[in-house]
């Protein structure tokens, strides 16, 4: 990497201490708490389209980060000196676009619902990420970006699965 690499440090997150992480799970709390914001509240969600576009940011976010760690994943190794270094953090903004998705409609229906809906997503992202449950600790072992990116797309799945529990239940 002859620049200064953005998109794998999500535009320079990675950089920052500490916990570089934790920034770069942040970016995609911009869309739910956006979408709350713009007025696109439970009657919105369900009525104007802006579910699509709520989760297609989403996917987007997922997609395109996720992407990025596939290509620059072996790069990013070689140009900082270590496997998954600490500031290749477009893992994590893949990871937490997936934690945020599905809020349910009652996320959306106050400051409040939304600020805890989005603090349960987020924390629960990033525990799963430091913890690696199985099978994310063993899957982390895989070479260039598919090691760095997988074990975040577990814990993604993950948080998602307890945002929803946690939320409705």
């Amino acid at each position: 990497m002859h620049r200064k690499p953005l998109l794998i440090t999500t535009f320079g997150l990675g950089h920052m201490r500490p916990a570089p992480g934790t920034w770069g799970s942040l970016p995609p709390l911009v869309v739910p708490i956006g979408f709350y914001l713009a007025g696109c509240t439970t009657d919105c969600r369900q009525s104007c389209g802006s579910w699509w576009l709520y989760h297609g940011l989403l996917i987007g976010i997922a997609v395109f980060f996720s992407m990025v760690c596939l290509m620059q994943g072996d790069r990013a190794e070689a140009a900082f000196g270590r496997k998954d270094p600490s500031q290749v953090v477009a893992d994590e903004t893949a990871g937490q676009a997936i934690a945020l998705m599905f809020l349910p409609a009652g996320a959306f229906s106050s400051t409040s619902s939304m600020l805890a809906a989005v603090a349960v997503a987020f924390l629960s992202f990033r525990l799963l990420d430091i913890v690696k449950p199985w099978p994310a600790k063993s899957l982390q072992r895989i070479p260039g970006g598919l090691g760095i990116l997988i074990d975040d797309l577990i814990a993604g799945g993950y948080a998602l699965a307890i945002t929803q529990f946690i939320l409705r239940y």
